[in-house]
């Protein structure tokens, strides 16, 4: 079974950036289609960002398209998630999950319930 552990959370002020990375052991993930979630207090799990195994198709949820940039680095099995000018609606837990498929089309790969393995979350927070 693999373990999924993000890292790189943290406070930051509104159009600041972050970059978030999430390392994987226990299985190659170059095989498995990745993506990012995230979820608000008092909020459902949302889709931020997915990626191909190989790393060339991408999708991206409408709020955060020309902000973040999803990218994988498979001889280091990590993914990571460049979040550039953030805003206070981007405060959540990000999480990083595994897709036990090819990513699909977005109608699927948006979907939480299509993801198998997940970290335990790192914590984003925009002030204004």
């Amino acid at each position: 079974q693999v373990q999924l552990v993000e890292s790189g959370g943290g406070l930051v002020l509104g159009g600041e950036s972050l970059t978030l990375s999430c390392t994987a052991s226990g299985r190659d993930l170059s095989n498995h289609a990745m993506g990012w979630f995230r979820q608000a207090p008092g909020k459902e799990r949302e889709f931020v960002a997915a990626t191909s195994r190989s790393g060339i198709s991408k999708y991206y949820t409408e709020s955060v398209k020309g902000r973040f940039s999803i990218s994988r680095d498979n001889t280091k099995n990590m993914v990571f998630l460049q979040m550039n000018n953030l805003l206070p609606q981007d405060t959540a837990v990000y999480y990083c999950a595994r897709r036990p498929a090819a990513l699909g089309p977005l109608a699927t790969a948006r979907l939480p319930e299509s993801y198998e393995d997940w970290g335990q979350g790192t914590q984003v927070t925009v002030a204004s």
